[in-house]
């Protein structure tokens, strides 16, 4: 015994004398969130952030690549005020994998529980998810959420557990009121309520054409804007930018006053649409969050369900009705960008008949074979280009000079902190969300293993056949052909941040070199053009940007006059 204890002391002694603490428990976190927050058991997804910076909120800094802030997340079930929830090293994380990676030091430290409610699906599959509360699917913002107020925090390695209360609960949003030019519009859709085993609802920001009133006769064509969720009609501003205006730079475009030209374009665009020789007619901005993203893509979903189908037969024949549009193929359109150009895209290629026209800008992926950086198709790993004796990182981001600032692994890897199951409200998410078969367990199939990479090619072969647009259009180009004539036109920059140029090259090689009848339309690339160049080809990307309405409007009227049928309406609406 004696000798044991010798031998005890001299290595804890040694251990002393090198300077090497004596050994603890790695860092981790008690989590909790207070009565007052919510008396209610909760289900959700609960999230640290820490950060270095301290003049924002962590949960605002979350962002993949150079400059990600450390986050991790954890599923909760039942969470009653007062449970005390433990996040430790085995929870996973982005960009450090474990709390057990972590550097000593001291953090700005974050908590939110975001929260998740219960469906009940028409197949009779229970699943729960985030539910829209009018914000947009941002979960950092969401009202009903709760979180903890920042505070700094020294992480190390510690006997105990780091406290952290959450206390707060974010606030509802005030929806926007109608004006003059401006009407909201929220419906029930019966298709989407029946699907989803509750009421579900679609809305809109409807912009009326100047002398609307003084014009009771007239009738109307429709042009469909589409993009993410608008909290508002966005680009159109009846007042002149404000003369107190504290400005915000834009740093990617290097301008010190943003703020101010978006607001002077936006009343620029008023201006226009009063004037006496601009086109009259309804623009509308779609608000279809859902609970998965923050907008639907505006087709049928086996994961999303119809949301096509109600946008086109529920939503725009009720605004149709109410602000008197003319209500027929002919005279509607489709135009946006990004999300808004593929949806502008693919709601033409999906009801051919019921839209005259599109302008899809920087559209995501029309062929998956350039699903960003990755052929879902051919590749084995969407995170790597694997050869025999070396691997290379997929790109995500780079900017019109190429250099990369996020790769794939990097944006997956976060949105799986934020969200499992196809529930982190982030874009890789709503892809998979809206192109994948439902699973067994309700939830969307994965097109890849969200840790590792791996592609499931059974997966994809189902994306091909359903939302590879470029493949639709080649498979059944027979039939679409003639009713696609001269309706589709596409515009990307040729070093779009996101690689969507890709896509279009071959959606391009094949509407040219392949068609019959031939498609008559419009791709365009914008010489080194970044995401999202809509066409413009005098000004620079930061200004066309925001001259989405004024650009296509007066194309809309051009492809209108020149298609319209026999005894159509060209005259009620002209003045």
């Amino acid at each position: 015994m004696r000798k044991f204890l010798t031998i005890a002391f001299l290595l804890a002694l040694a251990g002393c004398q090198s300077g090497k603490p004596p050994e603890q428990q790695p860092a981790s976190f008690a989590l909790s969130f207070s009565a007052d927050a919510s008396s209610e058991a909760l289900d959700g997804r609960l999230l640290l952030i820490l950060s270095k910076d301290d003049k924002s909120e962590p949960r605002f800094q979350v962002r993949p690549g150079v400059n990600a802030v450390q986050i991790f997340g954890m599923n909760v079930d039942d969470m009653a005020p007062g449970d005390v929830i433990a996040l430790d090293e085995s929870v996973f994380g982005y960009p450090h994998d474990s709390l057990s990676e972590l550097p000593p030091g001291e953090y700005f430290v974050q908590a939110l529980l975001h929260k998740y409610e219960t469906f009940t699906l028409s197949n009779g599959k229970s699943v729960k998810l985030p539910m829209d509360q009018g914000e947009g699917q941002q979960w950092a913002e969401s009202p009903g959420n709760i979180y903890s107020e920042p505070r700094i925090v020294q992480v190390g390695r510690a006997a105990t557990a780091i406290p952290i209360v959450m206390e707060t609960v974010i606030a509802a949003i005030e929806p926007p009121t109608d004006t003059d030019f401006i009407k909201h519009v929220k419906i029930r859709s019966e298709l989407l309520s029946e699907f989803w085993g509750r009421d579900m609802y679609l809305g809109a920001h409807v912009l009326l054409p100047a002398g609307f009133d003084e014009h009771p006769q007239a009738r109307y064509p429709l042009a469909v804007f589409h993009g993410h969720f608008p909290a508002d009609f966005a680009g159109f501003r009846t007042e002149p930018p404000d003369a107190n205006l504290e400005c915000e730079p834009n740093e990617r475009e290097q301008l010190t006053c943003y703020n101010r030209i978006r607001q002077q374009e936006a009343y620029d665009f008023y201006q226009k649409w009063i004037g006496p020789d601009f086109p009259r007619m309804l623009i509308i901005q779609v608000q279809h969050a859902n609970p998965y993203y923050d907008d639907s893509y505006a087709v049928n979903s086996a994961n999303l369900g119809p949301y096509g189908d109600a946008i086109t037969y529920e939503l725009i024949p009720y605004i149709e009705k109410q602000f008197r549009g003319i209500g027929e193929g002919w005279a509607r359109f489709l135009y946006g960008g990004s999300t808004g150009g593929w949806e502008a895209f693919g709601v033409q290629v999906m009801y051919p008949d019921e839209f005259n026209g599109t302008f899809a800008s920087c559209p995501d992926s029309l062929d998956f074979r350039h699903y960003s950086a990755v052929n879902i198709y051919d590749d084995e790993n969407a995170y790597r280009m694997e050869g025999d004796f070396n691997t290379v990182e997929r790109p995500a981001y780079r900017d019109y000079l190429g250099n990369i600032s996020v790769t794939m692994e990097d944006e997956n890897h976060m949105e799986l902190v934020i969200g499992d199951k196809t529930r982190s409200g982030g874009q890789w998410d709503i892809w998979e969300a809206v192109f994948s078969p439902m699973g067994e367990d309700g939830y969307p199939m994965r097109i890849w293993d969200k840790k590792t990479g791996v592609i499931d090619h059974e997966v994809a072969a189902y994306w091909k056949e359903n939302y590879d647009m470029r493949h639709i259009l080649e498979r059944d180009w027979d039939t679409l052909g003639p009713k696609l004539e001269g309706k589709l036109h596409v515009f990307v920059g040729d070093m779009d941040n996101y690689h969507l140029n890709n896509a279009v090259y071959l959606l391009e090689d094949f509407l040219e070199k392949s068609t019959n009848p031939y498609y008559s339309g419009v791709v365009d690339y914008g010489d080194r053009q970044e995401h999202c160049w809509n066409g413009d080809q005098e000004n620079p990307n930061y200004i066309s940007r925001l001259r989405y309405n004024s650009m296509y409007v007066p194309r809309i009227l051009e492809r209108l006059l020149t298609t319209a049928p026999d005894g159509a309406d060209l005259t009620s609406w002209r003045y």
